[in-house]
């Protein structure tokens, strides 16, 4: 009786009793939790799940149009440059590119805007700050924000916009951009000398890697490139043309950072106890992290400070008939809470997801919608049910791409020392990008990774892309020449012959060096920890690298461990993959761009790929409007990167989301970083389903019981049996006995 009373109060909920009955989004996520949340350094997509809905930049992307279009967020309204020339003359808006000297932003700051509560912004009766002040005594065994006694806010002002600026040239933190925003803010450059001058100036001997470090105070010196104008409005100095600065002001790197947060993280002891801005952001936006388990769970909810905001009543075609602006005008976020929890394993996740305990897979990836309808196809039962239980899986084509990279600092597969080995390692990749055949292994094989093979770095969708029209007649420079060739008219891959040849030319016959007859040993450098789905990937692009005898080897790790890798050039041949932040050929093309490298400069081209005369196009493709003269520059620079082949360029994966039937809204889009604020859920309709896809299933307890009570049963028979029994010979010796006595008398 005790037995099925305590089974009556489980069942097989992850989450305490009754969750499923509140007004929280529940999701998963597969890797260690992110590394940085920090505006300055964060960038990956697993970190952009928690940043962009805590952080609010300038601008945003309207939630429902393609293609994408800005949106004002914390700013009023989004803005049109004025163009000044070398004296400073105001310019005509349509006044060529090389008379322009800057392009000014005056940037209009909603007023109003509230910081969530924390209590870097908490102060005394006397308006001093509470705790900025505090010895390792006195911040004691806190490890979360919320364990302060108090708490406060403030307004946001434009100098929080030009602190998060200067703060681009911190020598402390990986700052991914600074790289390109030194490029083309006014000043940037010099600044960064200035600050890290300073910083060791302040150090004042202590080691870099030392926890607790003096603040390093950024409104102590000015920079010209950004400025407070007045209390709500920032100016911007951007060095002659660059259209595309209006898209970076949409990333968190814009996103405003308040000083006193900054030095409330400095204090002695903050960062050993896990108290700074990677676990706990402070913004604007809809929602604030108010619980963080490392590698376990993440929790944010509605920020209650948060602006006036309201559900967008525009869309593209077919919004209004999906039922996208039946909210047209509400307020939102609708969502109170939001619960990211650790699940390393993608079949647990599908599990979970097919009995309703996440409402979405994951966040930040864009293949569960495919994976899912691959699953889909698998029978017509598991068609059937998903159709009974209302899964939504919208599929769609999305700037996005993986490939496979090259270190271009590696001595056998990166650009070499001497004319004669640059050639030699840039015909060993050419072979490499035409043995491995994409077609083959992400057209047919992993369909649930799937997508076009790519024949560049810019996707389709993407002006001046020519991706979509690879192999129609009329196009000849549309595919890549060195992978690709037209044969009867139709497109195909070159063949292993060609590769084999362009081995030998490289040194490598037979996948073996030449001189020494020593094989060729790669490194693979994979971004994530081995599960069956990765190892089967993996072991499917081992066989790829074999065709022409290269051995490879995998060295897989978790992504935070990869990017230490990576950072310090440590990698040879990666994989890799690339959520366009804006939608502009400049934004894939500055992943491959010189002074981005990441291993010297720690931006984001991590092939570390340094070509002059593609770095002298990019510089020429940022003062770029789309039209011809752009087309051309992108054609040039294209043609530089097949030959070159920094990276086999591998495939524009499909992309899909994977939404419960009570979850509204849902529309995916690669670089609509903060959708949750716009997704609604039916709880009640959540609480049924849950209940109605997870009956007890009560006849193995029965069987168990039945099982019980038999072998009670038997052993009771049992044991009474051997009780009544007699010892074996008992009747017989007594009988002797008798007889004995009768012969005696």
């Amino acid at each position: 009786m005790l037995l099925c009373l305590g089974l009556s109060a489980c069942n097989n909920s992850p989450y305490p009793q009754g969750a499923e009955g509140e007004n929280t989004l529940y999701m998963a996520f597969q890797e260690r939790s992110p590394r940085y949340l920090d505006p300055t350094a964060s960038y990956t997509a697993p970190e952009s799940v928690y940043a962009y809905q805590i952080y609010e930049p300038p601008y945003g992307y309207h939630y429902l149009k393609r293609p994408y279009e800005l949106v004002p967020r914390a700013a009023e309204f989004v803005v049109q440059p004025y163009y000044l020339d070398a004296q400073g003359q105001r310019l005509p808006q349509d006044a060529p590119a090389e008379r322009i000297a800057q392009s000014v932003y005056d940037v209009k700051i909603r007023p109003g805007l509230k910081y969530a509560p924390h209590p870097a912004f908490a102060r005394d009766a006397q308006g001093r700050l509470l705790y900025h002040a505090m010895s390792r005594a006195e911040l004691g065994d806190k490890r979360s924000p919320w364990e302060f006694a108090e708490r406060g806010t403030r307004e946001l002002v434009a100098d929080d916009f030009v602190f998060a600026i200067k703060r681009q040239a911190t020598p402390r933190i990986e700052a991914p951009v600074f790289g390109l925003f030194s490029e083309v803010v006014l000043g940037l450059k010099d600044y960064g000398e200035l600050v890290k001058a300073e910083n060791l100036k302040l150090l004042g001997g202590l080691p870099e890697n030392a926890p607790d470090k003096p603040f390093l105070d950024f409104r102590r010196w000015p920079l010209e490139g950004a400025v407070a104008v007045d209390k709500y409005t920032v100016r911007i100095r951007i060095k002659g043309k660059y259209p595309q600065w209006k898209y970076w002001m949409a990333s968190t790197f814009l996103a405003p950072v308040p000083w006193e947060v900054d030095a409330f993280y400095a204090q002695p002891g903050m960062n050993e106890r896990g108290l700074s801005w990677n676990q706990w952001p402070v913004g604007t936006g809809p929602y604030m992290m108010t619980e963080y388990s490392q590698d376990r769970r993440h929790v944010m909810t509605r920020n209650p400070n948060y602006r006036l905001d309201t559900y967008p009543c525009e869309g593209s075609p077919g919004d209004k008939e999906a039922g996208l602006l039946d909210d047209c005008g509400k307020r939102v976020p609708f969502i109170d809470k939001i619960v990211a929890t650790s699940v390393k394993e993608v079949v647990p996740i599908k599990e979970m997801f097919k009995q309703g305990y996440l409402d979405l897979p994951e966040l930040d990836r864009a293949d569960w919608g495919v994976d899912f309808m691959v699953d889909k196809t698998d029978s017509e039962a598991v068609s059937r049910r998903f159709d009974e239980r209302g899964f939504k899986f919208p599929i769609y084509v999305d700037i996005t791409n993986w490939y496979l990279g090259f270190n271009m600092l590696d001595p056998v597969l990166g650009r070499g020392d001497t004319p004669e080995q640059q050639r030699r390692n840039r015909k060993l990749r050419q072979a490499l990008s035409i043995a491995i055949d994409w077609e083959e292994g992400y057209g047919r094989i992993f369909r649930n990774r799937g997508g076009d093979t790519a024949h560049g770095p810019v996707p389709p969708g993407v002006f001046g892309s020519q991706e979509s029209l690879a192999g129609q007649p009329g196009h000849p420079q549309a595919h890549n020449p060195v992978t690709h060739e037209i044969v009867n008219g139709r497109l195909q891959r070159r063949s292993l012959a060609a590769a084999r040849a362009l081995m030998v030319e490289a040194g490598y016959p037979e996948g073996r060096d030449a001189k020494t007859g020593q094989p060729l040993v790669l490194n693979y450098d994979y971004m994530r920890a081995v599960t069956p789905e990765v190892k089967a990937q993996n072991d499917w692009m081992i066989k790829q690298f074999a065709k022409l005898g290269v051995q490879l080897e995998v060295r897989a790790t978790d992504y935070n461990q990869f990017q230490d890798k990576v950072l310090k050039g440590k990698h040879q041949v990666f994989w890799w993959g690339w959520f366009a932040d804006y939608p502009d050929a400049e934004n894939f093309f500055f992943l491959l761009y010189g002074p981005n490298g990441k291993s010297k400069s720690e931006g984001e081209n991590v092939s570390n790929y340094d070509n002059p005369e593609f770095n002298r196009l990019y510089r020429q493709l940022q003062t770029l409007e789309d039209g011809p003269q752009k087309q051309q520059v992108m054609d040039q620079m294209l043609q530089l990167v097949r030959e070159d082949a920094p990276w086999a360029w591998g495939f524009w994966s499909y992309s899909g989301s994977a939404f419960q039937s009570w979850l509204y809204n849902g529309k995916p889009g690669v670089v609509v970083r903060d959708p949750v604020r716009y997704l609604r859920l039916d709880v009640a309709q959540r609480k049924q389903k849950i209940a109605q896809w997870n009956q007890p299933v009560w006849w193995p307890l029965l069987v168990l019981f039945g099982g019980c009570g038999l072998i009670v049963w038997r052993t009771r028979q049992s044991f009474r049996a051997r009780e009544l029994a007699r010892a074996p010979g008992y009747q017989a010796g007594y009988q002797h006995s008798e007889k004995s006595a009768s012969g005696g008398a």
